[in-house]
């Protein structure tokens, strides 16, 4: 193919996938491309099964990984690459900078070292627990950036927090804290893989994150994110290991990931007066984990929002709002359509009591539609508004739920309108109110045959993950869980 040919086609690929992720993001976002790169650093650790060898485990990489980022030239990239039988980076906490992008290379690992006092924000703050009323400072991220601009995590490698690794001087994992926290209502103090705060334009590619010691990718203030293509693969026994949290940001894109974890697998939030908006999360899986959700923390506001061809296997919760007096805020103008679910326990999930702390901050929940949505095994649901003066809009259109029979539907407070394609979900209960829009017609199961692929089997890398908590020290995520 010329040179001319090759770049005719290239446009009309981009082109094409652009005009698939049309959503509410207001960019138009085609698929990312990895920078060249300015600097490429080689493993010099190796890992036996998933193991790093004790006497590698203060061989530590994050001086010059930090030292390549700090060097490099804006557009360009810092590479993590095997070398031969070494294919682990082992690090403490890095800080991204502007335009610089870090690529983990296929079959190579970056590793979060298991030592807590790296991550300390203040000394002895990391890998503790603490009294819920006496917040402890905390954990720095593995991986963070402040007020960056076109930056990014890329490539074919992972990213792995070991979560399940007992921790330097400790006889407990950094999962072991979180379960612990929960027995004895405590707080626990641990690390995120990737924490970005007040960037523009950042952006996740195929990178595979692993074994989170709590959440893998949490956005704050942002203008500007894409994930595509991102794996995140960890447990769902392990607790509070969200997958990808956009907090109070607009312009945000989740396309083509495939997500399991112990938490929401995705989570949309906003804080008082940082309203998030403008965000679009299509043609994803979810596997295990608490599903695709809004909240807690609705306060600013949530709006444009579009979530399009998702798969849901095997989750905790499918669809799911939810926020309490405290924290909450209006949530409007969210579209959820193409949507296949089974084996989801909770599949509709929306609760203005999500704890009963009180206050002035009403959850308000208008304007939802679910547009083509087919839930094929029987579930829990819960629909509802926060009182008769502030009720659940929820516009069902082509919504059928099969097994009804051994369902069960909790709904109050609500306004339902039946769309133009009518399903065979019409939930009643107390203030319930439902409308038909004239001229309606009976419509047909969105068909979800092969709409569920087996969770991807990746070997891009070593698996770090160490002790799996048991899975029967799962917390009770159904109505009203925390």
């Amino acid at each position: 193919m010329s040179n001319s040919s090759s770049s005719i086609a290239m446009v009309v690929v981009f082109a094409c996938l652009a005009s698939t992720l049309r959503g509410q993001d207001r960019r138009t976002v085609t698929e990312p491309h990895i920078p060249p790169a300015c600097a490429t650093l080689e493993a010099r650790i190796p890992a036996s099964r998933g193991v790093i060898q004790e006497a590698d485990e203060n061989r530590l990489d994050t001086d010059r990984i930090q030292q390549a980022l700090d060097t490099c030239a804006s557009g360009k990239s810092v590479v993590l690459r095997g070398a031969g039988h070494n294919s682990v980076f082992l690090s403490g906490p890095l800080v991204l900078r502007s335009g610089v992008t870090l690529v983990v290379d296929a079959n190579t690992a970056l590793v979060g070292s298991r030592d807590p006092r790296l991550y300390d924000r203040a000394p002895g703050s990391c890998g503790i627990l603490s009294n819920r009323d006496k917040r402890s400072a905390g954990c720095k991220a593995l991986i963070s950036g402040d007020g960056i601009q076109d930056s990014g995590v890329m490539g074919d490698g992972s990213i792995d927090g070991r979560g399940g690794a007992k921790l330097l001087g400790q006889d407990a994992t950094w999962w072991d804290l979180a379960y612990q926290a929960k027995i004895n209502n405590k707080r626990q103090s641990v690390y995120d893989l990737i924490t970005i705060r007040h960037a523009k334009n950042f952006t996740l590619y195929k990178i595979t994150l692993r074994n989170s010691a709590g959440t893998h990718v949490s956005i704050g203030d942002a203008d500007g994110f894409t994930a595509w293509g991102v794996n995140i693969m960890t447990p769902r026994s392990a607790r509070n290991t969200d997958g990808i949290d956009p907090g109070s940001s607009h312009n945000v894109t989740i396309a083509y990931c495939n997500i399991n974890n112990g938490d929401d697998n995705v989570t949309l939030g906003s804080g008082k007066g940082a309203p998030a908006h403008d965000i679009s999360v299509l043609h994803n899986h979810f596997y295990a984990g608490h599903g695709m959700s809004i909240g807690s923390g609705t306060s600013g506001g949530i709006d444009h929002m579009l979530v399009d061809d998702l798969t849901i296997d095997g989750a905790d919760n499918g669809i799911r709002i939810k926020s309490d007096r405290s924290r909450g805020g209006l949530v409007h103008d969210i579209v959820y359509r193409n949507i296949c679910m089974r084996n989801v326990t909770n599949p509709l999930a929306f609760t203005p009591f999500y704890s009963d702390a009180g206050g002035d901050l009403l959850p308000v929940y208008q304007d939802i539609k679910l547009e083509n949505l087919h839930i094929l095994t029987k579930g829990s649901f819960m629909l509802l508004g926060l009182d008769l003066e502030h009720k659940l809009g929820l516009e069902l259109d082509n919504v059928f739920a099969d097994d009804l029979e051994h369902s069960t539907i909790l709904a109050k407070n609500a306004e339902f309108t039946i769309g133009r394609i009518q399903g065979n979900l019409e939930p009643s209960g107390e203030g319930v109110s439902i409308s038909k829009t004239p001229g309606g017609t009976r419509g047909q199961p969105f068909n979800c045959a092969g709409k569920f692929p087996d969770l991807p089997a990746l070997s891009r890398a070593p698996e770090m993950a160490g002790a799996q908590p048991p899975i029967d020290q799962i917390p009770y995520v159904g109505p009203g869980a925390k």
